[in-house]
């Protein structure tokens, strides 16, 4: 390799000026290739910290030839001149050890040359449906970006049918300067096609070991597959029991091409309890506490119990307390579908009904993807509810159905994706209940823009229906109601129901809800949010015949980095009593 100073071409001089050092960058004037190798250098790292000693930045300009050229070449430059002078001196001519002193300047200059093209380009044998990168062809150009991107391809064919030890067993580049061009040739050596042989499990001491075996679900005799085994992986994280999870494939291959496996989890600690709060001007605090336990019998199971209590000193209704706990049992089924078991009891003090209750839910959860779940089971209810119609007692029983997909880059702040859940749910009366089926709809749509999406787009749509009885035989908490932090923000809590010829006040059959957010950061940390909601209730299943309103505001976002402070004010625009005042909203994470 030459060092030579960069002349003759047009190149960028930067200087950087730090603290006891200065750096001077003579780097090519493309912006992608000039930050890529400023990045590339611990020269620049190094003064950057404030390292001045001699035999430091000796050390690291000597490894940064390397490091440049590795980076060149990824580009297709593979006829460069780098020099790299240390107060005048080239890098390469200096001595390993090196004194204390402090360096002056460090000028690094590097002559790209010219881009190489491929003219050859050949890769075998391939598996069948193989689709390379379309980089790797005649008149493209040459890198070594490329080179790996067609050798992972290749290999990572062969693998997704088996053939797990497939690999590069020989490669032949050769770069011709006169003619600026490249010869890549590729061989592969796609190996014999494997099935899993024994399955070994390491690293667990409560979790048992036939459960997590039986969650990976790597049987043996069966083709290995690599997305069946990142599957496996994924599916062992999301009990929640471990902290860490990883399948390895042994070295060598087992008698009748077999392929041992190993399973190795690092179990998280079982026990974890936290809580939460939001305030509302309107609605008053609300409060949660919770307690869980990750592993509660020895299957990577669950069980968490929640209290809260809620509404505490709010304008209308009194405070509403309850517990709950949900349990979930991973592969109960089969490895894909959990057991679920939920139930609590509450006690509701709400502005138009008050409610006693008690509920049980017991189903399986099919998790067919990391976006996709649904649930399907059996549950029952009692109540004791006193509203406009009088006190009434419901017993309920109900076949809940629930299906959700999400797509959100982030749960409690996303800027781009969507969410939908849907659930349907039957349910037959006793008492004074009637009998028929509820549904419910929520979705949510994220879209970001410009730099790391410093503006996001957020839309919800909220739908509710109850088919069926009369509005009498409807328990009162399943009826609807709009206003408030989860509706139509700026309007007070359940303020907008169905106003019966008595002129009180009850829930609707179907609700509609409509909210937009424009969501811009400002800081690192501090972000602003302009908001818009409408709501609809109706007497009717058909969201006929209802009433509405609507409400908007402004609110703050302060982001602690395990999810936003929600500040909002919010003010009612329109509705059927000609609402006014101003309401404050305060919680952790995004409104939705």
């Amino acid at each position: 390799m030459r060092f030579v100073t960069a002349t003759g071409l047009a190149l960028l001089l930067l200087a950087v000026p730090l603290r006891a050092a200065t750096v001077n960058l003579a780097f090519p004037e493309d912006d992608d290739l000039r930050d890529s190798l400023r990045n590339a250098s611990l020269v620049v790292g190094a003064v950057e910290d404030g390292q001045t000693e001699r035999r430091d930045l000796v050390a690291a300009a000597q490894a940064d030839y390397r490091r440049l050229l590795a980076v060149l070449f990824e580009a297709g430059h593979f006829g460069p001149v780098i020099s790299i002078q240390v107060d005048g001196v080239e890098a390469a001519n200096l001595p390993t050890i090196g004194s204390t002193d402090p360096v002056g300047t460090v000028t690094i200059s590097v002559q790209e040359g010219p881009r190489f093209l491929f003219r050859t380009t050949q890769i075998a044998p391939l598996a069948p449906g193989t689709e390379l990168p379309e980089g790797f062809a005649t008149g493209q150009p040459a890198g070594t970006d490329i080179l790996r991107r067609t050798a992972r391809t290749g290999v990572e064919a062969w693998r997704a049918i088996g053939h797990a030890k497939a690999e590069i067993a020989g490669q032949d580049i050769v770069a011709d300067h006169a003619a600026d061009v490249l010869d890549a040739r590729l061989t592969v050596a796609p190996g014999p096609r494997l099935v899993y042989g024994n399955v070994a499990v390491t690293g667990n001491e409560d979790v048992y070991t036939r459960q997590i075996s039986r969650l990976a679900d790597l049987r043996q005799g069966h083709v290995f597959d690599p997305e069946e085994v990142a599957e496996s992986a994924r599916r062992l994280q999301r009990t929640g029991a471990f902290s860490s999870v990883s399948i390895t494939e042994a070295d060598d291959i087992g008698p009748g091409d077999t392929l041992p496996m190993t399973v190795q989890v690092v179990e998280r600690l079982p026990r974890r309890f936290g809580f939460g709060a939001e305030v509302s001007s309107n609605e008053g605090i609300s409060t949660t506490a919770y307690w869980l336990h990750r592993n509660l019998t020895g299957y990577a199971d669950s069980l968490r119990i929640e209290g809260g209590v809620n509404d505490i000193g709010a304008d209308e209704g009194g405070a509403d307390y309850g517990i709950n706990f949900a349990y979930n049992r991973p592969a109960t089924f089969n490895p894909e579908t959990d057991l679920f078991v939920n139930g609590g009891v509450e006690s509701l003090d709400e502005p138009k009904f008050t409610t006693d209750r008690a509920y049980i839910e017991a189903g399986a959860r099919r998790i067919v993807s990391d976006e996709f779940q649904y649930s399907y089971g059996v549950g029952y209810e009692y109540s004791r509810d006193t509203d406009a119609f009088g006190e009434r007692e419901f017993s309920i029983l109900s076949l809940p159905l629930t299906a959700t997909y999400d797509r959100r880059d982030d749960l409690l702040n996303p800027a781009d994706g969507y969410y939908v859940e849907a659930g349907l749910r039957p349910f037959a009366g006793f008492q004074t209940g009637g009998s028929g089926a509820v549904f419910r709809g929520d979705l949510r749509g994220y879209q970001g823009f410009g730099a790391e999406n410093g503006t996001v787009l957020a839309a919800r749509l909220q739908l509710g229906s109850v088919v069926g009885p009369d509005l009498d035989e409807v328990p009162a908490n399943t009826l609807f109601f709009s206003g408030g932090g989860g509706t139509v923000r700026g309007q007070e809590f359940q303020s907008l129901g169905v106003t019966l010829p008595s002129g009180e006040v009850v829930g609707g059959k179907s609700f509609a809800g409509l909210s937009a957010e424009v969501r811009q950061q400002v800081t690192e940390k501090i972000g602003v949010v302009g908001f818009a909601d409408f709501g609809l209730v109706s007497p009717d299943s058909d969201f006929s015949g209802g009433d509405t309103q609507s409400g908007a505001g402004l609110g703050i976002r302060y982001d602690t980095g395990i999810g936003p402070i929600r500040f909002d004010v919010a003010f009612p625009v329109s509705g059927p009593d000609d609402p006014s005042g101003v309401q404050v909203y305060i919680g952790i994470g995004q409104a939705f």
